[in-house]
């Protein structure tokens, strides 16, 4: 049976996996600069004489095919960078690089990625079709190099009828997988916004334009955009996260700098409220004297999960894992570069669970304490090969 062979090949690769795995979680790269990460992945990939070619730059898109008759292709999809978060972790394995972090997990997910491309090639003579394997960069950093790889061709030359990628979920435990059809993560953008009054003495105000107190208003009416204009039906986050005044206890600066993120599940009203921000914004700082610039960096779009792609992998991670380990999740307002992919083809992104209570791996992705059971890799390279290989209808 193919599932009782993949299981057998991700056993033999179990150790590799995690050595891949340790080694570039010691060795993080920066979104746009894994230079060495994809060396990495190249030698492994000449290493088991799968063909690959380089993509936006850092990337790296493996190709299989399988030697049964079959037109049909899938892309199977891993991202390689890491954030610039001081890892608190005393692990052998700690980052070796100042400032720099694999605290969302995707030194797992190229990891994982290789045991499969390991595990499917060994197997090129047991099935038909084509599998493309994509090592992408930048993930965490707009435009995102999901944008970029497709604008590169990465879904071209074969041209893939579906794309499947998994990402670690800590609040999961390691051993089961979930999974959500439709509508999963949600579109994510970037605002700057720049308040510009008149500064001066903080004794004196009725000699300034306080651009402190301009945006204090700016950022409690912005919540109106959220709570009064959405439809309460779409979730929508609007939160600011930096503000900057440069002031003293008795100096009113002349500017005041906001930065935050708006996220939405819906295209429509997420250029809808980037008029209504906008126009609100400008329009609290002139009321009161002052002048705003409202720059909106638009990111990635929602994730949508093809109902019938998901489906299918659920149910083959039901028959690989056993039903009890596959849970379904809820919407999740964070946001994915993957969204790139599922907005041009069949796509499915399902979570791999890797916490564990007593390993002390519950911390949440993007945190300095972020670890993962590496148990979880005893799952994550088999299960993405059976899921290709069944879909592809072997």
């Amino acid at each position: 049976m193919i599932k009782d062979r993949v299981k057998a090949l991700a056993e033999d690769i179990f150790n590799d996996v995690v050595a891949f795995r340790q080694h570039l979680h010691a060795n993080p790269e920066l979104s746009y600069h894994e230079f060495e990460t994809s060396k990495f992945v190249k030698d492994k990939l000449t290493k088991w004489g799968i063909e690959f070619t380089s993509c936006a730059n850092t990337g790296v898109v493996g190709i299989i095919k399988g030697k049964l008759p079959s037109n049909q292709v899938i892309a199977l999809r891993g991202d390689m960078d890491a954030l610039p978060i001081q890892e608190e972790n005393d692990k052998p394995y700690r980052s070796n690089n100042n400032g720099v972090m694999h605290a969302c997990g995707h030194d797992v997910h190229t990891s994982s990625l290789l045991g499969s491309a390991y595990i499917l090639n060994q197997m090129k003579d047991d099935f038909g079709g084509t599998i493309k394997l994509i090592f992408q960069p930048a993930e965490e950093l707009l435009p995102g190099g999901a944008s970029i790889m497709i604008k590169e061709g990465v879904l071209e030359n074969p041209k893939p009828d579906y794309i499947v990628g998994q990402h670690v979920m800590p609040l999961i435990d390691a051993g089961k997988v979930g999974f959500r059809s439709g509508i999963y993560m949600a579109s994510t953008d970037e605002l700057y916004v720049t308040v510009t009054g008149k500064g001066g003495h903080g004794a004196q105000p009725h000699q300034n334009i306080d651009p402190v107190v301009i945006a204090s208003h700016i950022i409690i009416a912005l919540q109106q955009i959220v709570s009064r204009n959405a439809d309460p039906r779409t979730p929508s986050v609007l939160s600011f996260g930096k503000v900057t005044a440069n002031g003293a206890t008795n100096v009113i600066p002349n500017e005041v700098k906001i930065e935050g993120t708006f996220r939405t599940l819906d295209e429509e009203w997420r250029a809808e409220a980037h008029k209504r921000m906008k126009k609100m914004a400008e329009g609290i700082a002139e009321s009161m004297g002052g002048s705003c610039n409202f720059d909106i960096h638009r990111g990635y779009p929602f994730l949508i999960n093809e109902e019938k792609l998901t489906t299918n992998a659920r149910s083959f991670a039901e028959d690989f894992l056993g039903k009890e380990n596959v849970v379904d999740l809820d919407i999740w307002m964070a946001a994915e570069d993957f969204s790139f992919y599922s907005q041009v083809t069949d796509a499915c992104f399902y979570r791999l669970g890797t916490g564990n209570a007593e390993k002390d791996t519950r911390h949440s992705v993007h945190t300095p304490r972020f670890d993962i059971d590496e148990d979880a890799l005893k799952l994550s390279t088999g299960l993405m090969a059976y899921i290709a290989l069944k879909q592809l209808g072997n």
